[in-house]
């Protein structure tokens, strides 16, 4: 009996040890040195040193580990655990999510983040259904739209080029019921179309606007945000699978934390970027109608709704109806 104590002991603490720590490989775009990544580094100390160097998360900033997509793939394959994502590839996943952004929305933070409070826990099964743990959802925050040319309202957009992102369904419906001239491009593409011309408009929050450096290819922002972006922390199951459930709750705990600090640094930073915009010289454009305006929006929001809900669509009728509940 005694011996058998013993082989048990030290079985547990040889599995215990940190030659059998899991490491989880973590890929995202967010870029090196900002407030965000070093919110991430922060999660990852904290949860290697509360799991004993049981859990490690390895960060990949700055698309090292490729854009979105690339991520999403590495994950399925094995070569990565984990990836934080944008609304578009989260969609790519789980549709429902993208309910959350669907244009107008949300007049307000508050309410943004009472829905998503709201959602959290149906989007959270939707992701264990095909191979993942979500850890938490981002705000990214509001969403403008920057032009090389003056616009004033949604009307004055109707000609000019603008930037969609590539295969990006939603999008796409907004656009359409729009009636706006959209150009597909991925990501990268963006900054040398806004260059070239080859673009006249983009969207992006005010802090992604100067990340991605667009500030000096555009001259005005319509100071009318269309939509409330959101992003999230994802793990593949198998690799999540692995570690304890104890360590699971000390990990889930850390990333919360973490995700409510960078959410309302990002809001902050969101609001420090609009100053710095109107300093660089961006004109801001207000709609001399904010009524009218806001009742086209809501006519596109119900628009794309009905569009891209139902059986093989975007977003499911279980999500549909989670989320007219909350609103």
């Amino acid at each position: 009996m005694i011996k058998v104590f013993r082989i048990l002991t030290l079985t547990s603490l040889i599995l215990a040890s940190p030659a059998f720590a899991k490491k989880f490989k973590i890929g995202t775009m967010v870029p090196d040195g900002t407030t965000w990544a070093k919110n991430l580094r922060k999660m990852a100390q904290d949860i290697k040193k509360q799991t004993s160097n049981r859990v490690n998360f390895k960060l990949y900033l700055g698309g090292v580990a490729g854009d979105e997509p690339d991520v999403e793939r590495k994950i399925r394959s094995g070569q990565f655990h984990g990836g934080i994502f944008t609304g578009k590839a989260l969609g790519q996943i789980n549709g429902d999510v993208r309910l959350l952004e669907v244009p107008f929305n949300f007049k307000s933070r508050s309410k943004a983040q009472k829905v998503l409070k709201g959602m959290s826990s149906f989007l959270d099964k939707g992701f264990n259904r095909v191979g993942y743990e979500s850890l938490g959802y981002f705000e990214l925050g509001k969403v403008y739209i920057v032009s090389k040319e003056a616009v004033a309202d949604i009307s004055s957009l109707k000609g000019i080029s603008i930037w969609a992102w590539q295969e990006d369904v939603l999008i796409e419906a907004i656009m359409k019921n729009l009636k706006l001239v959209s150009v597909p491009l991925a990501l990268p593409d963006v900054n040398t179309s806004l260059s070239t011309g080859a673009i006249k408009a983009a969207y992006a929050t005010p802090l992604g606007i100067i990340a991605l450096q667009w500030q000096s290819k555009v001259k005005y922002l319509l100071d009318f945000p269309v939509t409330y972006s959101f992003g999230g922390l994802l793990i593949g199951d198998k690799a999540w699978k692995k570690i304890s459930k104890a360590d699971q709750l000390i990990v889930k705990k850390i990333a919360k934390a973490a995700i409510n600090k960078t959410n309302d640094d990002t809001i902050k930073e969101n609001s420090n970027s609009l100053t710095i915009l109107r300093q660089q010289g961006i004109k801001f454009m207000a709609p001399k109608n904010p009524s009218a305006e806001m009742a086209l929006g809501q006519q596109v929001r119900s628009a794309v709704l009905k569009e891209l809900t139902g059986k093989g669509k975007l977003f499911t009728p279980e999500g549909r109806k989670e989320f007219d509940g909350l609103m």
